[in-house]
């Protein structure tokens, strides 16, 4: 189930204008402004008799990438602007809308030898089979 809610959010992000989006790993080379998202999802509650859970919270983890604050920033502003109040679509599910969760300011990272800020911030919906 995680791979369709995963779909969902990564094509509400891929459908902006412009922004890079890395699911889960940043290719070598890569160079910013990006968002690396990291998908979580956690099914509570009963199963369906077809074996669905009857409810699916799902977390994404959107680390937004710049070469300064700034940068990082405006990419955190447009995941936001993708993700914020959406709700996704997902085959066989009922979703509802996306919400912030948490968010941390952007962080130095030198780790590549070349000074990246990333922010994170982490949204979350639930869903049910519909």
């Amino acid at each position: 189930m995680i791979a369709e809610h995963a779909a969902a959010v990564l094509a509400l992000l891929r459908a902006v204008p412009g922004l890079v989006v890395h699911d889960g790993q940043v290719p070598p080379g890569a160079v910013p402004p990006y968002v690396v998202v990291y998908l979580v999802g956690a099914s509570t509650g009963p199963t369906t008799l077809a074996g669905r859970a009857e409810h699916a919270t799902t977390r994404a983890y959107c680390h937004a990438v710049g070469a300064n604050a700034a940068a990082a920033r405006i990419v955190a502003d447009r995941v936001a602007g993708a993700l914020l109040n959406a709700r996704p679509v997902i085959p066989g599910c009922s979703a509802g809308l996306i919400r912030h969760e948490q968010s941390l300011p952007p962080q130095r990272d030198e780790s590549t030898g070349v000074l990246l800020m990333d922010a994170v911030a982490v949204y979350r919906f639930d869903s049910h089979p519909a």
